[in-house]
């Protein structure tokens, strides 16, 4: 809080911009069928594999829902005065892989934030305000390679390898990743998240960046919104099919943990549960705790790993 509020007294000091009054059109259908297209996708991803199967006729109604509230939106965009998203901005061949590289990047970053914590308080006995702290060699990562990077694309213009390095960056961040376990050393650990810190901060801003660079000055804000609007897509697609995913390989390991424990497993299991949920991992015995504890730690290191790719896809 205290560095948002330095931000908002330097900008509104220092930024002076000139003030244009005149009539707009708000898009008010093109925000209401993209709301719906958006909503009705992170609908159906939140509660596929859980209240219904991938494959079922939920999924076939909701997709095709989305795909149909979708291309109404593109219809409704192509005639509107003063659309929500400007269409003639994918024509920039440029502009349209950076919107497709934020939606992949998006999935990594959000799946970084997300599910360390997850991975620090159940599978490392860690507490919320600890899991905060140990993502800091992330962070930092992510800071020092977007304040770099944008340094140098200001002196030298060149942005392209940039983008491809980080994208191989983050990949190979959360390759990495994809190999800790509940007992992993932290040091292991902090390395991989300053690897994959490193990779991200190379791609966020830059992809709005090279966005910015292809639009004239009156398309600044649309261009911008459309890069961040696919970023945060990608983020809020990827952490709940995601989740999904950690939750059923969890379930997996648990089942094996407890298998290779014996049959007793199961009724001291049940006395430190919580009804399905998460389970209180002070209540379990140790030999229990201990599987729990190994399969949340496997559980995310296989999210890192689905991600992997996604950050791979952004590079190329």
């Amino acid at each position: 809080m205290p560095f948002a509020i330095i931000a908002l007294l330097v900008l509104q000091k220092t930024l002076k911009l000139p003030v244009v009054k005149r009539e707009v059109k708000v898009d008010w259908a093109g925000a209401f069928f993209i709301s719906a297209a958006v909503s009705l996708l992170l609908i159906w991803v939140t509660f596929a594999g859980d209240k219904y199967d991938w494959m079922s006729w939920q999924t076939a109604v909701m997709v095709l829902g989305a795909v149909a509230l979708g291309a109404v939106f593109v219809l409704v965009e192509s005639k509107a005065s003063e659309p929500i998203i400007p269409l003639r901005l994918f024509r920039n061949r440029t502009i349209t892989l950076a919107s497709l590289a934020s939606l992949f990047v998006g999935v990594a970053m959000f799946a970084g934030t997300v599910f360390f914590s997850q991975y620090f308080q159940l599978a490392r006995n860690e507490s919320p305000t600890m899991s905060g702290v140990l993502t800091i060699p992330m962070i930092a990562g992510l800071f020092v390679s977007s304040t770099v990077s944008g340094l140098i694309i200001t002196k030298t213009g060149r942005w392209k390898a940039w983008l491809v390095s980080g994208g191989a960056l983050a990949a190979g961040g959360l390759g990495l990743l994809g190999t800790i376990r509940y007992d992993t050393e932290y040091w292991h650990i902090a390395l991989f998240m300053a690897v994959l810190g490193l990779g991200l901060g190379m791609m966020m801003q830059n992809l709005v960046l090279c966005t910015q660079n292809q639009v004239a000055p009156a398309d600044l804000g649309a261009a911008s919104s459309v890069v961040t609007f696919f970023r945060s897509l990608g983020g809020a697609i990827g952490v709940s099919a995601l989740g999904a995913v950690m939750a059923h390989r969890v379930t997996d390991y648990v089942k094996e943990g407890l298998a290779e424990l014996g049959p007793k497993a199961a009724a001291a299991m049940g006395k430190g549960g919580s009804g399905g949920g998460i389970p209180d991992m002070d209540k379990l015995p140790a030999p229990i705790r201990t599987v729990m504890e190994d399969a949340y730690g496997h559980g995310v290191a296989d999210v890192f790993l689905y991600s992997a790719p996604f950050a791979l896809l952004a590079s190329w």
